[in-house]
């Protein structure tokens, strides 16, 4: 019995010490994010991604669905005149679930909270309607802060009237892309953390606490095998690198243990036309093999293609 007895003693403290643990890990710090104001870039982010990246009901295969669109607006999408600067819009259609900064304001901090409520009405942003939402400057108590202003409700843009004006080379699918770069275990090798050592003078500062308010998953990846991306559209902007980066490798990085994503491009190219994935591999084989100067084209990827979000996302990360 005395052996029992110190058994349950053993086991009530082993339960205590892993609850407390656990509090530590996860409680506290939570407590710790929600006092934390939403930096520019955490806005930014929740409304570029949509509501969850990760697996979710809405998207159960992680195949991109339930995204918002990231839109470059040159003219006024009710009266068709110039605007006076180019203006980042994010067009939430119909159905489109909306980001934690509008179904809990309380999230974004104090005076970004109020204004986006109060100026920016984001209250009355409707799933089943859609909405279009950008970043605006307003003063909250003697103090500027940038905030998330509803334009559906403030200048009633509504998601058709600006896919209706935006250019297909003005949007951006990077919401989709992320869940792309989660899906094809990206982060199992990048990172999206440089860490506070030398890190900065290769990748750029690190993140701050604010920078991932409202965001599922953070994707801070666990290992690198491969260089942090965090900042990787400042150091490389160029599309048509990504491309044959993604494409083969091999082609930009002849060592890269990195595998192709080929696939991602789906059966079509931009034109329409069936992609012979054998016919371009046998060709590179032979220009690796010396039989040939130069490598066989990257075929442009078709605008509602898997590897075009998940460029649009890689270049997002500036």
């Amino acid at each position: 019995m005395a052996g029992f007895r110190e058994y349950k003693i053993g086991s009530k403290m082993f339960g205590i010490a892993l609850g407390g643990s656990m509090t530590i890990t996860l409680f506290f710090p939570s407590i710790n994010i929600a006092s934390v104001s939403s930096t520019d870039i955490a806005l930014t982010k929740q409304l570029e991604m949509g509501h969850e990246t990760g697996f979710n009901l809405d998207d159960p295969m992680l195949l991109g669905w339930n995204k918002p669109l990231g839109v470059t607006l040159k003219t006024d999408p009710k009266t068709g005149q110039a605007l006076a600067s180019d203006t980042v819009v994010f067009v939430y259609k119909k159905g489109t679930s909306f980001p934690a900064g509008i179904l809990h304001p309380r999230i974004l901090g104090e005076g970004i909270q109020q204004l986006s409520v109060e100026q920016g009405h984001v209250g009355d942003a409707r799933k089943d309607v859609g909405a279009v939402f950008t970043l605006s400057k307003g003063t909250y108590q003697g103090k500027q802060y940038t905030y998330i202003e509803n334009l559906t409700a403030t200048k009633g843009w509504t998601p058709s009237d600006v896919m209706h004006v935006a250019k297909d080379e003005d949007v951006s699918n990077a919401g989709k892309g992320k869940t792309m770069f989660v899906r094809e275990g990206c982060w199992w090798c990048h990172t999206l953390l440089p860490e506070e050592t030398q890190d900065w003078q290769v990748f750029g500062a690190p993140p701050m606490l604010g920078d991932f308010n409202g965001e599922s998953p953070t994707a801070f990846g666990s290992d690198r095998k491969a260089p942090d991306l965090l900042h990787v559209g400042s150091r490389n902007s160029s599309k048509e690198w990504m491309m044959m980066h993604f494409f083969n490798p091999r082609l930009v990085q002849p060592h890269s243990i990195m595998p192709r994503f080929d696939y991602l491009w789906g059966e079509k190219d931009a034109s329409g036309n069936k992609i012979d994935f054998v016919k371009w591999r046998a060709e590179y084989d032979e220009y690796r093999e010396g039989k040939r100067v130069t490598p066989p084209d990257v075929p442009s990827y078709a605008s509602d293609s898997e590897i075009r979000g998940l460029i649009d996302f890689i270049l997002s990360l500036k």
